[in-house]
């Protein structure tokens, strides 16, 4: 594992067991193990340590969803991340595994909000603002940017599936909860948090565009609210830990409303 993945994954440990005041460049270097001013040497900053810390969060998601991801045919983002344990089906091999930096300039390779159309030639999450996204039903039927047709239950099973990878790794999540909330008092963190999390919101527009919505794009946001929801009270709020079968039902319920 290479020393910046090393500092973004204690720093992600810290944020989830202490929270955004226990994340210092000293702790992250005693949790790492590394000598004393080895994390200022590589992020000077904590605006720094922060980016760098996102960055990594966001290849470790990208990472477990992308077999529910690619099992709707939405092409791969192309996130590697190296990892000690077994490899989950479908993810790229730890060996090719790329930093932060890589991811970055992954990011920074996003279309901007409100573009008629995103990397690939898909349409992005922010075009036609209101309307349908720029899909038609056409197109939803046939299966559209790569994504190809799928009924309601089986949208239904990826979106259970992707639920349960975010709810098994209770770490990571908190972590990006320390982060979103430090990116509302911070703009330069706020625009990399947008930025990333675009590369999650399309595949969810992309998803319902092949399912049939009639507005992919507004219906996209509100199946992402609703797993932030389900996640949120699971691991930060009064809720429990939802079955499979919770996942599936409360999903079905959600979904078809959108898909009638």
């Amino acid at each position: 594992m290479k020393r910046s993945e090393t500092v973004a994954e204690a720093a992600i440990t810290l944020l989830a067991e202490r929270g955004m005041r226990g994340l210092t460049h000293r702790a992250v270097d005693e949790l790492a193990g590394l000598p004393s001013g080895s994390t200022s040497n590589l992020a000077r900053t904590r605006a720094a340590l922060l980016e760098l810390t996102l960055l990594r969060l966001t290849e470790l998601e990208e990472y477990a969803f992308a077999p529910a991801i690619e099992a709707g045919g939405f092409p791969a983002s192309g996130a590697t991340v190296e990892t000690d344990g077994p490899r989950r089906a479908g993810a790229t091999p730890a060996a090719d595994a790329s930093p932060p930096a890589k991811a970055a300039e992954r990011a920074g390779g996003l279309p901007p909000a409100g573009a008629a159309e995103g990397a690939g030639g898909r349409p992005s999450a922010g075009a036609a603002e209101g309307g349908g996204g720029g899909f038609s039903p056409a197109e939803a039927a046939q299966g559209v940017g790569g994504v190809r047709a799928m009924g309601l239950g089986e949208l239904v099973g990826l979106m259970a599936e992707v639920l349960v990878v975010q709810l098994s790794d209770r770490r990571r999540t908190l972590a990006r909860y320390e982060l979103a909330l430090e990116a509302t008092r911070r703009p330069e963190l706020r625009e990399i948090y947008d930025r990333v999390g675009a590369r999650f919101r399309e595949p969810a527009v992309a998803l319902l565009a092949a399912a049939g919505s009639q507005d992919p794009v507004r219906h996209g946001r509100q199946l992402v609210a609703y797993g932030e929801g389900i996640m949120f009270d699971a691991i930060a709020g009064a809720g429990v830990t939802p079955s499979i079968e919770d996942l599936t039902a409360g999903l079905t319920e959600f979904l078809s409303g959108m898909l009638r």
